[in-house]
């Protein structure tokens, strides 16, 4: 006679399988809200942006104002050193080698959009690891960044999402609204752009570029040249 255990092993037995599903390839934006380096890194990019607007004009097609690079002022060390620092630290998080590495800037400028104004979609290559945007001032209406899927082969594919309200991965775009001392970070080959900016004040942000270099450590003495034989 059963003893009352058999039906619940045999429902055991027979459950089906579960899926289980398996995340790689990431693609992560990361942020911080650093509104401490505002006042240093502003005073340099209002510096530079008048220098700008005494050798040109705002092009009406193209409303933007950039500066030079000025990653190297001392006035924003700190600034540059903590984004330095996060760069390495975010790299080395990914499952990056950086021991023997050390990040440097290969530029930081600054961006006026004006009214109407926009960012194509873009990636930055030329040994770029680590891209960034630092906002300065954001207007009522300002545009957003937008950071969007770099599969190729997914986007292409893609099919209608069932809505455009939820961020799930079906989603192509990633939008992130900017506010002052808002710091973001993304690898430089993650696509990004900017809508089209509505307001009638500017929209201002730094935008910088960082590399890897090898620590120059001496491995290995250099063997002097061998005497000549006579």
């Amino acid at each position: 006679m059963p003893d009352g255990t058999q039906p619940e092993l045999e429902a055991a037995t027979l459950a089906e399988p579960q899926i289980q599903g398996w995340n790689y390839f990431p693609s992560t934006v990361y942020t911080v809200e650093r509104p401490d380096f505002l006042a240093s890194v502003k005073e340099v990019s209002e510096e530079r942006l008048k220098i700008q607007k005494a050798q040109k004009k705002i092009d009406p097609i193209f409303p933007v104002m950039m500066t030079d690079n000025y990653f190297a002022d001392p006035r924003i060390a700190k600034f540059a050193e903590f984004v330095g620092q996060n760069t390495w630290s975010i790299l080395q998080g990914q499952g990056y080698a950086m021991e023997n590495l050390s990040v440097t800037f290969t530029e930081m400028w600054t961006q006026e959009h004006h009214k109407h104004s926009l960012m194509e979609q873009h990636v930055h290559g030329f040994g770029s690891q680590m891209t960034g945007f630092y906002f300065l001032e954001v207007p009522d209406k300002s545009s957003q960044v937008i950071f969007h899927d770099p599969r190729a082969g997914k986007v292409q594919n893609n099919l209608m999402e069932a809505n455009l309200a939820n961020i799930t991965g079906a989603s192509n775009a990633i939008h992130f609204m900017p506010k002052p001392g808002l710091l973001i970070f993304a690898n430089s080959w993650l696509p990004h752009s900017f809508g089209r900016h509505a307001a009638n004040k500017p929209l201002k942000f730094v935008h910088f570029n960082l590399t890897v270099q090898v620590n120059q450590n001496v491995t290995c003495a250099v063997p002097l040249p061998a005497a000549e034989i006579v």
